[in-house]
């Protein structure tokens, strides 16, 4: 029997709903345990008035602010940290947890959910989000991936490519390593939890129950992030021409890639490829027919299936945005820079019928 010990885990960000999707991935996860989620603003409020689905897993765990959670790294000789802070905040945050964790002698893994360590170089970073990054010198620390799309990792941390991203670059990599095609066209549906906790007019429930529109049409800022991050997984540029939109759920992605292949393929042979590509991934599959988001939603997994007329292919890709697209892929990375299994903690089935 192993005598290794849960290594205590830090969430940051700790009132939104990846915060919670963390917390509730930490209560199943044999080998990780809560040491702390800070909250500033809810400093010394329990967490489950908070998350209130969460009490029965956390009674009388409390919100603690940075300083008060960096008083206690000096009681492990390692932490993790889950980061689900905001953008533009994760990064400053992050660095003073690892300048922190230097001087205490500690060590100190990193995987951060937000969007401020997906561009290698601050200049791209500062092009697509409009502010300078706060901690250009800590860029070269990180790796941002899909983790089922980068074999090894040469840095201490890593990133998480985001919900829409995700959802895109599962199919989207395969189909360009293999040559098929340098030009896609997206539409996808996300749901209300994906635009964060706090309420806005697209996001308030008269406004998107029965509903369903666009927004930020050909200029989200995830596109240039998909681009880069296929570059980085396969050498190769693409054009990428992307539309999403709100759907009338709460959870959850469906994402169609439309593209042009350079040459005649079949659909049994675009669905192999992606299979065999994927053929050691416990996490992504090919479905026999277009996937269903409630068969993933609320779990780790993605699914995808590709379908064509003979001149265009139209891959139909789902997963859930707050855990493959968030929780659940950084998770992943986390597993894997703390050398255990990537599954760990990960394989609930979904509900089925949320």
């Amino acid at each position: 029997m192993s005598t290794a010990q849960p290594t205590p885990t830090i969430v940051l960000g700790g009132s939104g709903y990846v915060a919670g999707e963390f917390l509730r991935l930490l209560h199943a996860h044999p080998m990780l345990e809560l040491g702390g989620i800070v909250s500033s603003s809810l400093a010394g409020e329990p967490v489950a008035k908070t998350f209130v689905h969460l009490a029965p897993a956390f009674p009388t765990e409390t919100f603690v602010s940075l300083e008060g959670v960096i008083e206690r790294l000096g009681t492990a000789p390692k932490w993790l940290v889950l980061s689900a802070a905001p953008h533009g905040a994760s990064a400053g945050i992050i660095d003073k947890l690892l300048t922190a964790g230097a001087n205490a002698g500690v060590e100190i893994v990193v995987v951060d959910a937000s969007a401020d360590f997906r561009f290698p170089e601050a200049d791209a970073y500062a092009a697509v989000y409009g502010h300078a990054h706060e901690t250009p010198a800590r860029l070269a620390e990180f790796t941002c991936a899909v983790p089922e799309q980068l074999a090894t990792i040469d840095t201490p941390h890593a990133a998480h490519p985001g919900c829409f991203a995700t959802t895109m670059l599962l199919p989207i990599v395969p189909l360009v390593a293999l040559g098929v095609a340098d030009e896609f066209f997206v539409s996808a549906v996300t749901g209300s939890t994906g635009a964060g906790r706090t309420p806005r007019d697209t996001t308030h429930h008269p406004l998107r129950q029965s509903n369903l529109f666009a927004y930020q049409a050909l200029k989200h800022r995830h596109e240039p992030e998909v681009r880069s991050l296929i570059k980085a997984s396969t050498g190769r540029d693409v054009a990428l021409n992307f539309v999403p939109h709100s759907g009338p759920f709460a959870r959850g992605i469906h994402a169609t890639i439309f593209l042009k292949p350079k040459e005649r393929i079949s659909a049994a042979q675009v669905n192999d490829a992606l299979r065999e590509y994927y053929r050691d991934s416990a996490f992504v599959r090919v479905d026999a027919e277009p996937p269903k988001m409630k068969d993933i939603v609320a779990t780790n997994y993605a699914a995808m299936h590709a379908v064509t007329n003979g001149d265009t292919i139209a891959v139909f890709s789902v997963a859930d945005n707050l855990l493959k697209g968030a929780a659940g892929g950084s998770v992943q990375w986390a597993n894997r820079l703390l050398g255990l299994p990537e599954t760990m903690g990960l394989t609930a089935p979904a509900a089925g019928w949320l």
